[in-house]
């Protein structure tokens, strides 16, 4: 039977589906909607099969705020430029909502969930890589909840590749947001040293002497003095008895410089300091409070958290890509082969 216009249209409306694989779903079913539709979530479960094991590290983080839930989730297709396709920011948009109105405790039990569509996220995700012709995939998700007297902050940077959420007590949602945009910039993986294992800190302060060490090497070849070697790494290496020792050393420091006692209880609070920052390395790195912030460079997260009375009580990061290994003939290698084989016939 001759396949209409119309009938193309209302099924291209009822699947996303393009025109040719419309037009041609109705010819395989006589014209037959609902088997055309059977039809074309087949071909589309067989193209997201195909490629499944391509590696799509691309994509979006989602950002969804209600009341006292957040959601944050991240998206991946093969390359960037899917991440600005009408369907697919819909789709990244639409999982951020859906499991932060569901909660669900895992991928499995998210990509159950039904969409507005009336499908499972999982028919939405195989319809999307089916439509836009490159595999779509749902990574993960984080819930972050919150008490009423608490506030959120969300923040997505780079367009949407780096998604932020965090907690504050004390404050208002600007606050929140500025600890946010510090946390996508700064990249922090946990929130205080208490969170960081004796290993790691251990792990990480033996790296940056390694560091130290091949600075010294370049360093005496042009006669430079040698940087000395850490001890501490993290401030909860610093007990009462290490920093009593540093206080000692100081005040022989400045006996030995001939500075007069009266004056020391203003220098050393300020050596004092300096120590602290000097010892806690592993600490700027990895963890929120410690890291010096962006908005005020003169005071840590902590230090300028206290002078607003405010309290950073959570936060969680997603930059997309992050831990996957991008194959080397990922599919933009394929696009520009392909182009490039049919330029030189």
């Amino acid at each position: 039977m001759a396949i209409t216009a119309a009938q193309v249209k209302e099924l291209r409306e009822k699947t996303g589906a393009g025109v040719m694989d419309a037009k041609k779903a109705l010819v395989e079913t006589d014209g037959d909607m609902e088997k055309a539709i059977e039809f074309l979530r087949e071909k589309g479960m067989a193209k997201a099969a195909k490629k499944a094991s391509r590696v799509a590290a691309e994509g979006l983080t989602g950002v969804y705020v209600n009341g006292n839930v957040a959601a944050l989730v991240e998206v991946n297709s093969e390359t960037d430029f899917v991440a600005k396709n009408e369907q697919f920011v819909s789709l990244v948009n639409e999982t951020a909502q859906i499991i932060g109105d569901n909660k669900p405790a895992n991928n499995e039990e998210a990509l159950k969930l039904t969409v507005a569509s009336g499908e499972t996220l999982e028919e939405a995700y195989i319809k999307a890589t089916a439509t836009i012709g490159e595999k779509i995939s749902f990574r993960r998700f984080a819930l972050v909840e919150k008490e009423d007297s608490q506030v959120f902050g969300a923040y997505q940077h780079n367009g949407g590749r780096i998604g932020v959420i965090t907690v504050l007590e004390g404050e208002d949602g600007a606050l929140a947001k500025s600890v946010a945009m510090h946390v996508a910039a700064m990249k922090p993986t946990v929130l205080s040293y208490k969170d960081l294992s004796e290993e790691f800190v251990h792990d990480e302060l033996a790296q940056l002497n390694h560091k130290i060490e091949l600075d010294n090497e370049s360093r005496a070849m042009v006669n430079k003095p040698a940087l000395p070697f850490l001890k501490y790494g993290s401030k909860a290496q610093l007990t009462d008895s290490v920093l009593a020792e540093a206080e000692a050393a100081i005040k022989e420091e400045l006996k030995a410089e001939g500075k007069p006692e009266k004056i020391w209880d203003k220098i050393i609070p300020g050596k004092m300091d300096r120590f602290m920052l000097d010892n806690t390395q592993v600490d700027q790195q990895y963890t929120l409070l410690a890291q010096v912030y962006i908005m005020d460079d003169s005071k840590t997260v902590e230090q300028f958290l206290d002078t607003q009375n405010a309290k950073v009580i959570a936060f969680t990061r997603f930059e997309v890509g992050e831990g996957i290994e991008k194959a080397a003939n990922d599919f933009e290698s394929e696009v520009q082969a392909t182009m490039a084989a049919a330029l030189n016939k």
